[in-house]
């Protein structure tokens, strides 16, 4: 599928943000461990979500899949082996936060996912996992996906690089609080996106679980305890959020944006300052966010080492505005869906932009026209580049893969007064 976006004017009106793609994931993961039933209110229903649900299920889950809300009936930690090798076709959380679960069931499970999902690195994790009496291994020997678990997760000591993917620790997190014993886990180098470990966290304790953080020594600890069940509401997402404030930063108009909360834990609450850096009008409220444009925005220089999903949209945001912009900070923006960096700045090089590729971000001259970019199979670019298109017209090739994280995109922005087309 293709997605025209027409150059618009104006924008305006009220908006409820898409539910958190993160916190989905991890809520309905976290439930599926509770010894007890939970209701989870306001899920994303997405197809990187949807994956989550089915291997939740595939490890002995019941979930009822309501409007509005999931009711998941939980294993108490009391995981069976899956019947088949789990396919979580392009998402990375799932396999990521999943792969650790795998080391509660008896015997073997199998991962795997499409083509761009069998390139993630996971060598990491599962040393980590050896560490902690887990056997996981790559099929392939190359340390990415079809992954191999073997049952036995014990608990202990293990550490972990943080400069690859909080994931990683993520997924020990959830998994450390059903292990035999404590889970004592270090990060090592940078720690890099740690705002999504403390998302883990935050959901851990909604189901009657704490993971401690001793930030002196960089070790988080998790006790052996059972999830408990709970009535749990999914938080807008800021990620998804960032292409309207985008649209409502880069056009004229002012657009309300509601269940997006001040005090979130989300890293890509960072979008806001940006914004507002690049000079757009904003104004944050204790559930909703109010964004006022006039069509021109400038160059910021900015560190995405804590919002490296933000990459695409501030890339199409530098292309847009006046002077220049540098991004820096996201190396590990290299490892998601595409190697974003790479992607990015190809794409914009096709619509006139002046790009400098860096090893950890890049550099961007503003300054854009209209063209045909490809979306690589990525969501987030389909999205970020329909904020050219805004002001510059553009057609994106096969973008029906935002329905991974924000199903409706067009339809929504089209009620908002701007010109887009899924053809």
């Amino acid at each position: 599928m293709e997605l025209v976006v027409d150059k618009s004017s104006k924008i305006s009106g009220v908006v409820k943000a898409p539910p958190s793609k993160s916190y989905t994931h991890r809520g309905v993961i976290i439930a599926s461990l509770a010894d007890g039933n939970s209701k989870l209110n306001d899920p994303l229903y997405s197809e990187d979500t949807i994956a989550s649900l089915e291997t939740c299920e595939a490890f002995g889950s019941t979930i009822q899949n309501l409007k509005d809300q999931w009711v998941v009936y939980g294993t108490g930690g009391n995981l069976k082996t899956p019947q088949n090798v789990i396919d979580v076709k392009n998402s990375g959380t799932t396999l990521r936060l999943m792969t650790s679960l795998a080391g509660l069931a008896p015997n073997y499970s199998v991962f795997t996912g499409d083509s761009s999902l069998r390139t993630r690195p996971m060598q990491y994790l599962l040393d980590a996992l050896g560490h902690l009496g887990v056997a996981a291994v790559s099929s392939r020997g190359n340390g990415r996906p079809p992954i191999i678990v073997k049952g036995g997760l014990k608990g202990g000591k293990a550490s972990i690089p943080g400069n690859v993917s909080s994931q990683f620790i993520s997924s020990i997190l959830i998994a450390g609080a059903l292990a035999e014993e404590t889970v004592e886990l270090q990060v090592t180098g940078e720690f890099i996106s740690e705002p999504y470990v403390d998302m883990t966290r935050d959901v851990m304790e909604k189901f009657g679980v704490k993971a401690d953080y001793n930030s002196s020594e960089r070790i988080f600890t998790v006790k052996p305890h059972k999830y408990q069940p709970a009535e749990y509401t999914v938080e807008g997402d800021y990620s998804s959020a960032s292409y309207l404030i985008g649209a409502a930063a880069v056009l004229d108009g002012e657009l309300t944006i509601k269940n997006l909360f001040k005090d979130s834990k989300q890293g890509d609450k960072l979008i806001l300052d940006i914004i507002s850096q690049m000079g757009a009008d904003v104004e944050i409220k204790d559930e909703e966010v109010i964004v006022k444009g006039n069509g021109e925005i400038k160059g910021i220089n900015i560190d995405l080492r804590n919002a490296p999903d933000l990459l695409p949209t501030v890339s199409a945001l530098g292309a847009l505005a006046q002077g220049t912009t540098k991004i820096t900070g996201v190396e590990h923006a290299r490892f998601k869906e595409t190697d974003r960096i790479s992607t990015c700045a190809q794409e914009l090089t096709k619509l006139g932009v002046s790009v400098k590729e860096k090893n950890d971000g890049m550099v961007i001259e503003g300054g854009v026209k209209s063209g045909v970019v490809e979306s690589h199979g990525d969501h987030r670019l389909v999205m970020a580049f329909s904020l050219i298109g805004l002001r510059a017209g553009v057609r994106i090739k096969n973008a029906g893969v935002h329905d991974v994280s924000f199903p409706k995109y067009s339809a929504i922005m089209n009620k908002l007064g701007c010109n887009m087309l899924m053809k």
